[in-house]
């Protein structure tokens, strides 16, 4: 089986950003998008730092909601003069550039060429996400002005030792320090978004009665994010244990997640392990594979690795195909019973161990 390996994403926009707000040049307009919520807040604020002297607020910075705004509101607002400051700046929250009337984009796109060079416009995609539409003639029109005059950039997750850097630097600040394995650790638990992993540091910090942050710590009261709890009941379906599988797969539905979700999780997390125990296979080795995933050596990659030695490829693929079919049922099919296809996927899986 062939692979396209997975080249890493550069953020030369976020970069940009990050430049021009140190040099205190930003441009006129922006658009923030991405699941990274932590980071584009942290940049709203720094921009509006750069741009607006503190006091200057209430005459300077606007902020528009994007559910029925009209452009007319929009060009008004940025026309505004700046008081007792050079420059003003607008947030326009959930403004869906693509999906507003044709004549309304033919006039944000003449805006957009024109926008007062003492405003900063930002559009931030909060709730909905950003997709540019090139479908009619004037989404057409306007992609091509926002790809020329608007500075797209999306707020990535951190990977790697920035994340884990950020995560000890933010224990410090509350008097404990955590090694760079157990940070590791936090992130496999808890995810990779600083925006989920801060009232985590926060809640552990508190707990942690000594200066060290250790995994017992973590483990007494941090929530897990579902691809920890599937990662463990992949694990305990790799090893044959199918009665603690049953138990996590229990624990997961008590906590009313979707079953669609936890198979096309679960899927995900087999489809590694069988990845990896290609690469065993084949001897293209463990940097093979992280390549592929996009991923640096840490604590889920040894642990996909410890997995996929205890399995072969064959019983792999098909716990992959599996969940693959199981994953359609629940798509096109009424009348499934969920909980008790997934315990019935446990037990073939089980059984497919022994």
């Amino acid at each position: 089986m062939a692979y396209a390996k997975k080249a890493p994403k550069k953020n030369l926009a976020y970069q940009k950003l990050q430049n021009d707000i140190k040099a205190k040049t930003p441009g006129t307009a922006y658009i923030f998008y991405g699941e990274e919520t932590y980071l584009r807040q942290r940049a709203l604020e720094s921009l509006q730092k750069v741009l607006i002297p503190s006091g200057g607020e209430a005459f300077n910075f606007h902020k528009l909601e994007g559910q029925g705004l009209t452009v007319d509101t929009l060009e008004a607002t940025a026309e505004a003069m700046p008081m007792m400051a050079e420059r003003t700046m607008v947030v326009v929250t959930d403004y869906d550039l693509f999906k507003i009337g044709a004549q309304a984009q033919e006039d944000l796109a003449a805006f957009l060429k024109d926008v007062p060079p003492y405003c900063c416009v930002v559009f931030v995609y909060n709730t909905i996400a950003y997709k540019p539409v090139k479908t009619t003639k004037s989404q057409k029109a306007l992609a091509k002005v926002v790809e020329e005059y608007v500075e797209a950039v999306e707020f990535l997750p951190a990977q790697g030792s920035r994340l884990t850097d950020w995560i000890i630097a933010h224990f410090a600040a509350l008097g404990k320090s955590i090694d760079e394995t157990t940070a590791d650790y936090l992130v496999f638990i808890c995810g990779g978004l600083m925006t989920g992993l801060l009232p985590e540091i926060n809640k552990i910090a508190s707990y942690t009665k000594g200066n060290v942050v250790t995994k017992k710590e973590i483990d007494a009261v941090a929530d897990p994010v579902l691809s920890a709890e599937v990662f463990r009941l992949s694990d305990a379906v790799v090893q044959g244990k199918y009665d603690q599988a049953a138990a996590i797969l229990a624990d997961l539905l008590k906590m009313q997640t979707e079953p669609i979700m936890i198979v096309a999780a679960l899927g995900s997390q087999l489809r590694r392990i069988w990845t990896a125990r290609l690469a065993l296979d084949s001897g293209k080795g463990k940097s093979w594979a992280l390549d592929l995933w996009g991923m640096k050596t840490g604590y889920v990659s040894n642990m996909v690795f410890s997995a996929a030695q205890r399995t072969s490829a064959a019983w792999c693929a098909d716990a992959v195909k599996r969940c693959q079919v199981l994953d359609r049922r629940f798509k096109s099919q009424r009348g499934v019973d969920p909980a008790g296809e997934l315990k019935l996927l446990l037990a073939q899986l089980g059984a497919g161990r022994r």
